[in-house]
């Protein structure tokens, strides 16, 4: 009985080993094809080519804001390439806002191997590329997607930014792997953990969170617990009807963009909960009140 308790044990120490050891090819799911701006459908935007710190090409689609417009700082999720967004993008060029999307180290065409430590550099040298397009720090909004949240919450403790948007945020990705593998001890095979949860607090400018209501990735219970564990001032909004991956097509870029136009100004925020909500107090939107738009 011991011999086998023993090998027991050793089976799933070489199993956990091997899952630290190959934990990040699930975790990036990247689609490595290089597509032009054009070919996907899109006009007045163009590809723009950085290094990264360590010298590695990376690849971002620009497209410059209208007069008086702020620039979405876009860090996707953690699948695809940013082809995929060209949907999202359409929509958010449609009101005049910018938008500068980075392709991951790994993701179309950008050189490299992701891993959190270089996705945050990339990210931020992805804010020194925009800067050096002339786009001043309050004319800059970090939007995160999925994994992005991550990605932008810590851009933002290490640069200036108007506003930080969240699109469909977790507390870390241990937390949402634990969904799958509730038994596996993740927070020891994990190397990237993207633990938004213990930075949020740091985030000191306005901070809109979004999430489906029906998100059966990332559960909306995660959301709250960051949008609580955030600083003001703060918003969540939820889409009742929205997913993990529709929520732009059930009507979320509307309450994004009322949010970006109240920026640096001391209106109430434009969306409102059931109960009126005094001005300068967090507000959360909760699934059963938000009516689509």
């Amino acid at each position: 009985m011991l011999n086998l308790i023993l090998a027991l044990f050793v089976i799933f120490a070489l199993f956990c080993i091997v899952a630290r050891l190959l934990h990040r090819y699930f975790l990036y799911v990247p689609d490595r094809t290089r597509i032009n701006p054009r070919e996907a459908g899109l006009t007045g935007v163009e590809e723009i080519v950085f290094k990264a710190a360590d010298g590695k090409k990376l690849i971002a689609w620009y497209r410059p804001a209208a007069q008086g417009k702020r620039t979405l700082l876009y860090f996707p999720g953690n699948s695809g390439n940013v082809a995929a967004r060209a949907g999202k993008i359409q929509a958010i060029a449609a009101d005049g806002y910018g938008v500068f999307i980075v392709n991951y180290r790994g993701f179309g065409g950008s050189s490299g191997r992701p891993s959190e430590k270089r996705i945050v550099r990339d990210a931020v040298s992805a804010y020194d590329a925009l800067r050096g397009l002339g786009v001043p720090p309050r004319d800059i909004v970090l939007y995160g997607e999925s994994l992005g949240t991550g990605v932008a919450t810590q851009v933002c403790q290490q640069r200036e930014a108007e506003a930080v948007v969240l699109e469909s945020p977790f507390t870390s990705v241990v937390d949402v792997g634990k969904l799958a593998w509730p038994l596996l001890p993740l927070q020891q095979i994990m190397v990237d953990q993207y633990r938004t949860i213990d930075r949020i607090g740091s985030v000191d400018v306005p901070l809109f969170i979004v999430h489906g209501g029906r998100d059966a990735v990332i559960p909306l219970d995660m959301a709250r617990r960051v949008f609580h564990a955030a600083s003001d001032p703060k918003t969540l909004t939820v889409v009742p009807r929205a997913g993990h991956n529709d929520l732009f097509e059930q009507g979320a870029w509307a309450r994004v963009r009322d949010f970006l136009a109240g920026l640096g100004t001391e209106a109430v925020p434009a969306v409102e909960t059931q109960n009126a909500a005094r001005a300068g107090r967090p507000v959360e939107i909760p699934a059963a009140a938000a009516a689509e738009r």
